[in-house]
């Protein structure tokens, strides 16, 4: 397990390194080749079942339906992993070790160092960045509109994984802002197999997703999310969500058993 570990957070670093920076409409970085290409395969086979995701909450905007909702998701931490079945789990905890990795943390802030020193100035390089890699199902009907993400979030990467090419018009928008209520659409990443994007969140990272039609199966992704961890109250803020997500789970567990 860990020389399958060192060697995917190897090739994680390599393409991160390797990815394609962009300035328009905000810094920005366009990844591709993302997981070795067995390990790709090997999740789209080990994607959980319907069963295994779970509703969305907080600040989320999607539409509620009998199985949950057009946006649904399982953490990538050890706990909220347990209830899948062997093969899956030890691959999901596998991809999530290597995304919570140190290692990969501080590529992504190297390479958007120039987004990140414009919110933090010279502390960017010391600021705490908590991770948390999440596997998302989106369904027809999702659709996300124009925001540039919370200010508790410091980096928003989300890694694409579809099995090829024939969606790749439901890709993250970006946008640039003109006036009161009024956006620019700039640039659209492609939702193409082992792909991705990555940028530092700051006041201008506009972004959205256009809504998933019925020419779409599921929308799969991975989105890891490094929250601000920096100040106490920061700190307890980002294991309480783990705990209380952890105990969600636990009890949608219980209750689908009764």
């Amino acid at each position: 397990m860990e020389q399958n570990l060192e060697h995917l957070v190897q090739h994680l670093l390599a393409s991160i390194r390797a990815a394609r920076a962009g300035d328009e409409p905000f810094h920005h970085l366009e990844l591709s080749d993302v997981f070795p290409a067995g390990i790709y395969g090997a999740l789209l086979d080990a994607m959980p079942s319907r069963a295994d995701y779970r509703p969305m909450s907080g600040r989320a905007k999607y539409t509620r339906t009998d199985d949950g909702g057009t946006r649904t998701k399982i953490d990538l931490f050890p706990e909220l992993l347990r209830r899948l079945p062997p093969e899956k789990k030890d691959l999901w905890r596998l991809v999530g070790q290597a995304l919570h990795s140190a290692p990969v943390r501080e590529a992504f802030r190297a390479r958007l160092a120039p987004g990140l020193e414009q919110r933090f100035g010279p502390r960017y390089r010391d600021i705490g960045m908590f991770p948390l890699a999440t596997l998302l199902r989106d369904v027809p009907g999702y659709n996300i509109g124009i925001h540039s993400d919370t200010r508790w979030k410091g980096i928003t990467v989300q890694f694409y994984l579809p099995r090829d090419r024939s969606i790749t018009h439901v890709g993250t928008v970006f946008h640039r802002r003109t006036g009161a209520d009024v956006y620019e659409r700039v640039h659209q990443v492609e939702f193409a197999p082992n792909s991705g994007y990555a940028f530092a969140v700051g006041s201008d990272s506009y972004h959205s997703v256009d809504t998933v039609g019925p020419e779409v199966r599921t929308r799969d992704s991975i989105i890891l999310t490094y929250y601000v961890d920096d100040r106490l109250v920061e700190r307890i803020s980002n294991r309480g969500k783990r705990l209380a997500n952890f105990l969600r789970s636990e009890w949608r567990g219980l209750t689908l058993r009764a």
